[in-house]
């Protein structure tokens, strides 16, 4: 998962003499939302496509003052990334070495394809989101009643961190997953969202669909 593994390097990099128009055209061209200047080899920072589509003739070196810093190193890993292409609106990430000079990129989609195939996301199964004490809440004790109920998990994250509470997500494999729902209540979770198909539930729904047909007879 480190981020060298990943790195690309046909996106041309500017340098600071070359022209607005040139680098607008580039990022257009290959559909990205930030283009990248260096100097001498140092990364010096992005110019979004939408900043230069806006921006008058001249050089780069004219912007510099608009150049957001941001960038990853190529140790890091690709979680790490993520929050950089959400916080920057950004598509296309620089990559640098620890003495920031500029290595190449990557993009967004090359990063969710990669996790595209991990279990958490490629493999069929049930989701539940479940919400807890966020104090006292023990990923050993979720994973145990998925398993008490000859479930697998696949994978799961906290979406949601409040001040007494805290919110899991978890990718479970099994046949059974209202048994899975009814466990985590008695052990006092609540079950706040479930994405699969619940046998109990929708038996429930066709019988009172025939009630309602029975009144109207």
């Amino acid at each position: 998962m480190f981020i060298k593994e990943y790195i690309s390097k046909d996106y041309p990099v500017f340098n600071s003499t070359d022209l607005i128009e040139d680098a607008n055209e580039m990022a257009k061209e290959f559909g990205y939302s930030h283009i990248f200047v260096k100097k001498k080899g140092v990364y010096q920072g992005a110019i979004s496509q939408s900043f230069l589509e806006e921006s008058p003739e001249g050089n780069l070196a004219s912007l510099e003052m608009h150049y957001e810093k941001f960038a990853i190193f190529d140790d890091g890993n690709l979680l790490d990334s993520i929050k950089l292409f959400y916080t920057f609106n950004s598509n296309v990430v620089p990559v640098v070495s620890k003495n920031e000079k500029y290595l190449g990129y990557i993009s967004c989609d090359d990063i969710f394809c990669e996790f595209s195939k991990y279990p958490l996301f490629s493999e069929s199964g049930a989701i539940l989101t479940i919400q807890t004490n966020g104090k006292h809440y023990s990923m050993t004790e979720i994973c145990k009643i998925v398993e008490s109920n000859n479930g697998k998990v696949y994978g799961c994250f906290i979406n949601l961190i409040g001040d007494d509470f805290i919110q899991i997500t978890l990718k479970i494999s099994t046949e059974n997953p209202s048994s899975i729902d009814e466990t985590f209540e008695r052990y006092g979770y609540t079950v706040v969202q479930k994405y699969y198909d619940d046998e109990k539930e929708d038996l429930l729904k066709d019988r009172f669909g025939f009630f309602q047909k029975y009144l109207e007879f």
